[in-house]
């Protein structure tokens, strides 16, 4: 993560450092924006959608066919983790688990790879959850949803399986018994096709597997056999493509839906048909302790039982019997199953849903009102899954860099400098971000740590240190498994905005001997900056492991106020690669200033990719990043005098070396 100066390059001097490649004609095709896929099983409702909405049948859909498909697929795949020692002592590993049920957006007219605006809910905290569901569907737009490729991506960088959405919505909610029909239907052969049209989609689109919540009401038992026998056929065509199946405890095994709030005979053999059950709201203390004992009586764990908590509509201040659930003195009950945390964007005023607004109280959602979760509040009536769920991490191995890029901004920045003033949004782009938001050591005034969008080396957002600094301070940044060799070096980003500090690079080779301690730190001095500047350090001495990554910043002159921001955080060995310059960019379609893009990919590893306008006076103007091979535009404009639209393509790496750039002009 070397820092390369941007080129601004002067008009006279734009035709000799970029040659002028061949135009190629206008496609026909017309440049239409790319949605998240969503479909009814087979038949579609009477009448005709409303606008922005289309009527698609899954039986119907084919990859080949999929105009989206190449906006739509995700690129990362699934990483594995780690779990460190907790970070406090009621944290527990491999008891309660997390699931996650979120609507990022409405089931039709949501983007495929993000959006002009910073209002989103950028989910950050994975390092809490097992399994997200894309939560969403209507009777009027859809009701199997395929999650959109940015969301998979971050979700598979930090280690999370996400599931696209099975809902058959209740009769009071437009919910039609011929929809769950349709999705169970035998063929001749008697087998169930739209099981494995959903595997084949799940596959396509790169994600993990299907949440099936059948809650339409007046069925019978002939439709509730055939309902347990699609789910068989659903879960071992998923398993051969090592593809999950979670369960809503809605429908019964006699095909009436009937919310039971545990497990028991009335869903026990939809649950041994998956992976997991997500349990009713109306579960009891009682209930939950009698499923838990039954599914260890089958074989299975307990934890492999998700307690609804609905967030919806109250988030932190929803009333939850939390000892039923995760009990602070003894072995959890089961897991947890939150329902719609975004309340944590949506309760926000519709004029202060800025990021950084966002991230605050998203930061109290999930790790609770101290905002260290090294240090709980005993006295919040919210327990914030930081109190009783050990984080994990995806750091195991070199290069590894990050930014601090949260997958939302309000500008883009490269190398310090905003290339674009446009708000955005693509959770794709985000990084492998810090679990423990924020564990700070200190003997003294503890400041304020916090993701920040108003500056940034690259991306959209920074981690800045704000406050009053009278003792030396350790902020962890990262939970790590790294290899150590002679040759690793670490390079921390990094920039004074007022006040003095002396700044240290913290790698610990083990981790610590409690449980929200202190790692035991080495410490390497670093460079002081006023401005952005990327020190390299040698981690000298140090063999084996890092098992924590973090800072030491000590006040200079006996302390005061300081702001401090950290840019970036790499490991690298002493050499590093530049990704090769992808081929073949092309616009697939164009209308007018809207226009689809779509290129080779590059061999070797990449990030992501990055798509620049060069401007008539020789500057670059940033105009998204994406993990796939394709990507779209809108609302472009000549600028005055110009012909022909010049765009540049680049790789980048996982060291945020980019490469060379692949070159198109497209006439207006």
């Amino acid at each position: 993560m070397t820092p390369t100066r941007r080129t601004v390059l002067l008009a006279g001097a734009a035709a000799a450092l970029f040659p002028p490649v061949p135009a190629t004609a206008a496609p026909k095709a017309a440049a239409t924006q790319p949605y998240a896929s969503y479909w009814y099983p087979d038949s579609l409702p009477s009448g005709a959608p409303g606008p922005g909405i289309t009527w698609r049948s899954l039986k119907s859909w084919r990859a080949e066919t999929d105009p989206d498909l190449a906006c739509n697929a995700a690129s990362v795949p699934l990483a594995a983790r780690f779990t460190p020692a907790p970070a406090n002592p009621t944290a527990r590993a491999g008891q309660a688990r997390i699931q996650s049920l979120v609507s990022f957006g409405p089931t039709a007219g949501n983007p495929s790879q993000g959006s002009a605006t910073a209002d989103y809910y950028a989910l950050t905290h994975w390092a809490y959850i097992d399994e997200l569901v894309f939560w969403g569907g209507s009777s009027g737009e859809g009701l199997i949803l395929a999650p959109n490729a940015p969301i998979v991506d971050a979700a598979h960088r930090h280690g999370v399986p996400v599931l696209g959405n099975v809902f058959l919505p209740p009769v009071a909610y437009g919910g039609q018994l011929r929809w769950t029909r349709d999705l169970v239907r035998k063929d001749t052969a008697g087998r169930h096709p739209l099981a494995a049209r959903l595997v084949e989609v799940a596959e396509a689109y790169g994600f993990d597997g299907w949440f099936v919540n059948a809650e339409t009401g007046g069925g019978d038992a002939a439709l509730g056999r055939d309902m347990l026998s699609f789910m068989r056929e659903l879960k071992s065509l998923a398993a051969a493509k090592g593809q999950r199946v979670t369960w809503y405890d809605a429908m019964t095994v006699n095909g009436t839906v009937s919310w039971q709030g545990a497990l028991n005979g009335q869903n026990e053999p939809f649950f041994r048909t998956s992976d997991d059950m997500f349990v009713d709201f109306r579960w009891s203390a009682n209930s939950l302790v009698s499923s838990g004992s039954r599914a260890e009586q089958l074989g299975r764990s307990r934890h492999e039982l998700w307690a609804g908590v609905d967030v919806e509509a109250n988030g932190w201040n929803s009333s939850v019997r939390w000892d039923a659930i995760v009990p602070k003195d003894k072995a959890h009950i089961a897991s947890v199953g939150l329902y719609r945390p975004e309340w944590t964007r949506n309760h926000l005023p519709s004029g202060q849903r800025g990021p950084a607004a966002f991230h605050t109280a998203d930061d109290r959602f999930w790790t609770g009102r101290s905002l260290d979760p090294s240090r709980p509040d005993g006295t919040d009536g919210w327990r914030a899954p930081a109190v009783s769920v050990a984080d994990r991490s995806t750091v195991t191995a070199v290069p590894f860099a990050s930014v601090f890029n949260t997958g939302h901004g309000l500008r883009w920045y490269e190398d310090g400098e905003a290339t674009s003033d446009t708000p955005w949004n693509h959770l794709g782009l985000q990084d492998r971000l810090p679990s423990r938001r924020w564990v700070v050591h200190t003997e003294g005034s503890r400041p304020a740590v916090t993701f920040d969008f108003e500056d940034a080396w690259r991306g959209g957002s920074s981690v800045l240190v704000d406050g009053e600094l009278d003792e030396p301070t350790v902020l962890d940044l990262y939970a790590t498994r790294l290899p150590l060799t002679a040759d690793t070096v670490v390079e921390l980003t990094h920039r004074t905005d007022s006040g003095r500090v002396h700044v240290e690079l913290a790698v610990a080779t083990a981790d610590p001997d409690t449980p929200g301690a202190t790692p035991p730190y080495t410490y390497f001095p670093v460079d002081p900056a006023g401005t952005w500047q990327t020190s390299a350090v040698r981690l000298t001495g140090l063999t084996g492991t890092a098992h924590a990554v973090g800072v030491r910043i000590t006040p200079a002159d006996g302390g005061g106020p300081v702001r401090w921001r950290i840019g970036g955080l790499a490991v690298r060995t002493a050499s590093q690669a530049t990704p090769a310059a992808p081929t073949g960019l092309r616009v697939s379609a164009a209308s007018g200033g809207d226009l689809r893009f779509a290129w080779s990919p590059t061999a070797g590893a990449v990030r992501h990719y990055t798509l620049h306008r060069l401007l008539p006076d020789g500057t670059r103007r940033f105009l998204g990043g994406t993990c796939q091979h394709a990507f779209f535009v809108a609302g472009l404009k000549p600028e005055q005098g110009e012909r022909a639209a010049r765009f540049e393509l680049r790789a980048v790496g996982e060291l945020y070396t980019s490469s060379a750039p692949d070159s198109l002009i497209h006439p207006w």
